[in-house]
């Protein structure tokens, strides 16, 4: 019968022993060392000046002093010396700190092989070739690990697809993320098989496009599906469309439309008549849409002239269905009447004015 045990080399108790006691204690202590091991330093190879009880340390190659000839070994002040134990495969202790656990492989003290790459995994759920994760569950959590957390979706390619798919009774009807580019869209559909773009955020500019437009006071509400700014050439002519074009060295106009409002201002200057019909009333053509066509359609706005003659306070005029202005004067008693085209100062005039109005 041998002296010790196979595995941790504690001392036997041999029959007619005397002072069996020491043997036991001896046993105890290697019990006290290496189950639960814990060390304060993996790879130490110079004792430390002044050990606590029960202070334990794994040897590096080369240990000196009280540890040398020991490499690799466990040592442990107990009882005012140092203890030993060889360590055999699959012994494991854990390094307080530098917070890992080793194992020893035959060789050295190792740090244990990182978990296993799994090819699919389910979880109260059936994977497979596409959904190589997949989760049966009320709710899924993905918190911090003590600040902040990220998920994230990675393709390939830009030309591939990294989305979110909302799904009911595993038909798709809402997608979100990048699709086969690297601007963010979200994506609506009613029965996973046509599909409407409802937002894009371009990823160069952070520019936002709405291509369905926004509906704004609920259900029925008229949909706001244009957004549009612009500049436009304003002409003065005898006639709403055709006739003569007077020319003039500023022709200038901006304008907003914000769905079916549309805000007009221009500027000419210097408008020179000639070669037009001088008893025809002076229209400004150009305008960038034409006025609904609806008879309660009328719009007025405030125009400012200089070198034209008028005989009250004008105001730009725009009627139903066109797309030219004409310049109104009230008259006392009587229907408006009109700025002709021989009202203007020829080459000095100037006319500048603002109007919105329903396109």
């Amino acid at each position: 019968m041998p002296d010790t045990s196979a595995l941790l080399g504690l001392p036997y108790l041999l029959p007619s022993q005397a002072q069996k006691h020491v043997t036991h204690n001896e046993a105890l202590r290697l019990l006290d060392i290496l189950v639960q091991l814990s060390v304060a330093a993996t790879g130490a190879e110079t004792p430390p000046p002044a050990p606590a009880e029960g202070d334990s340390y794994i040897l590096g190659a080369a240990p000196t002093g009280a540890w040398a000839g020991q490499p690799g070994s466990v040592a442990a002040w107990v009882d005012g010396a140092w203890l030993f134990a060889a360590p055999r495969p699959g012994w494991r202790a854990w390094d307080s700190t530098a917070g890992e656990l080793r194992i020893w492989d035959g060789a050295g003290w190792v740090l244990p092989p990182a978990a296993p790459e799994l090819d699919r995994m389910g979880v109260n759920a059936t994977a497979d070739a596409v959904n190589r994760l997949a989760v049966a569950s009320d709710a899924a959590l993905f918190t911090h690990d003590g600040a902040g957390h990220q998920l994230k979706i990675n393709k390939a390619a830009d030309g591939d697809t990294a989305a979110l798919l909302f799904q009911s009774g595993f038909t798709g009807h809402a997608e979100m993320g990048l699709a086969g580019d690297t601007d963010f869209a979200l994506k609506v559909s009613p029965d996973g098989a046509a599909w409407t773009q409802a937002l894009s955020a371009e990823a160069a500019s952070g520019a936002v496009t709405l291509p369905g437009g926004v509906r704004l006071g609920g259900t029925g509400a008229d949909l706001l599906d244009t957004y549009e700014s612009g500049v436009w050439t304003p002409e003065a002519g005898d006639a709403a469309s055709g006739g003569a074009t007077a020319g003039a060295t500023t022709a200038s106009g901006r304008y907003i439309r914000t769905g079916d409002q549309v805000f007009v201002c221009f500027t000419l200057e210097e408008v020179d008549t000639t070669g037009l019909t001088g008893g025809n009333d002076l229209f400004i053509r150009g305008l960038p849409y034409s006025a609904r066509n609806h008879p309660s359609s009328r719009f007025a706005g405030q125009v400012r002239l200089s070198n034209v003659g008028f005989a009250s306070a004008p105001f730009l005029y725009l009627s139903a269905g066109d797309a030219a202005l004409r310049l109104g004067q009230n008259v006392s008693g009587g229907s408006p009447g009109y700025v002709a085209v021989s009202d203007l100062t020829s080459g000095t005039a100037r006319i500048s004015g603002s109007l919105t109005y329903r396109a």
